[in-house]
């Protein structure tokens, strides 16, 4: 099985890559820009292995994009390729919208042109696989989950382009056929986490002696979902998944913020030990514009039809997330020292950093 990987560098996509190159046996082509939270250390695991090969492009560059399609002749393209961080996109939007709609749209209308080229078994096995967020969905109440029928209703620059760059995946199964399948996830954790965000951050500065920074009261509600169960459900997604429909992925751990920090604070107090309890670190902050209240997905759906289950629970899967970090200060204490705890690609200095969730 021959699949490319957008956005390989990342987070989400290296656990991808790690799965599809060392549990599948899969050949695979990572194509990543490496912009500020790409990492091509994400992919030790795989950087020996002749089953992988890794592009350094832009999703933007149509040339680029034909060239390495028609190059590796995928049986499958895998497109995370993306800009994520909430925060950075309400000051910084316009890279959101370049990669995440006009990045998009520039891979999809490639894919197609490859696709169009196919003919009999290997026309009919293609598959494309367009990975989103929940937070096209917009804010929950206290009650209800997000299901994939749920209308969309995106909150922040970056939720607005995901759920454009959704509607142009969707929009292109329908109008040229290309058969085109939909995901989306709620929050991820796990290794290899860009430090910025809130679960890393709240490891590595709890670790320094740091502030640990929450937003508003800390009463914001996410699913979380640990990353290698991720990957697993994005590999049986584009296997078994029905071209034209959308599976929604979470794992049944809804926490609020203040009590995931809280919980990572006294699963470090308790594997290294402080001199007081870490959960004096908790820094109030105040809250950011169009914070949604909660995220819960219904992945009913997945579970049923195609038979996926979260292997880990929030307990299992966050003492596996700490150790990693306390084992792996190799991955992450350079980009640590590039950033020293600040958002990078663009001038953020009066925003706190890494509290988004």
């Amino acid at each position: 099985m021959r699949v490319i990987v957008t956005g390989g560098a990342g987070f989400i996509g290296s656990a991808v890559i790690r799965y599809l190159v060392l549990e599948k046996g899969y050949e695979v082509l990572t194509i990543d820009a490496l912009t500020y939270a790409g990492c091509e250390a994400s992919l030790k695991a795989v950087e020996a292995k002749a089953s992988h090969r890794f592009l350094k492009a832009d999703i933007r560059d149509r040339a680029a994009m034909d060239e390495a399609i028609a190059g590796f002749r995928p049986e499958r393209i895998m497109h995370l390729a993306a800009e994520s961080h909430v925060d950075r996109s309400i000051t910084g939007a316009a890279d959101f919208i370049q990669t995440n709609v006009v990045g998009t749209f520039t891979l999809l209308e490639a894919a197609r042109g490859y696709w169009n080229g196919l003919s009999g078994e290997a026309k009919d096995a293609f598959r494309f696989l367009h990975v989103s967020t929940d937070e096209v969905y917009g804010s929950l109440g206290d009650e209800g989950l997000f299901e994939e029928s749920t209308p969309y209703d995106p909150s922040s620059p970056y939720s607005a382009s995901k759920a454009a760059s959704d509607h142009l995946a969707k929009a292109w199964q329908r109008t040229y056929r290309l058969p085109v399948v939909v995901s989306n996830c709620s929050n991820n954790y796990g290794p290899y986490h860009f430090p910025e965000k809130l679960i890393p951050l709240t490891i590595l500065n709890a670790l320094a002696g740091r502030a640990l920074p929450v937003y508003g009261k800390g009463e914001n509600v996410r699913d979380w979902l640990y990353v290698d169960d991720h990957a697993r459900a994005l590999d049986l997604i584009i296997e078994k998944g029905v071209p034209g429909e959308t599976y929604n992925v979470g794992g049944r751990n809804e926490w609020r913020n203040i009590d995931v920090v809280r919980r990572i604070c006294a699963v470090l107090d308790d594997l290294v030990p402080a001199d007081a309890p870490r959960e004096g670190l908790i820094e109030f902050v105040t809250d950011r514009p169009g914070h949604d209240a909660r995220y819960a997905i219904d992945a009913t759906r997945l579970e049923t039809e195609l038979g996926w289950r979260a292997q880990e629970n929030f307990d299992s899967g966050i003492e596996k997330t700490v150790r990693w970090y306390l084992e792996n200060n190799w991955w992450w204490q350079p980009l640590r020292d590039r950033y020293d705890g600040q958002r990078l690609g663009l001038n953020a200095a009066s925003a706190p950093a890494g509290v988004a969730a």
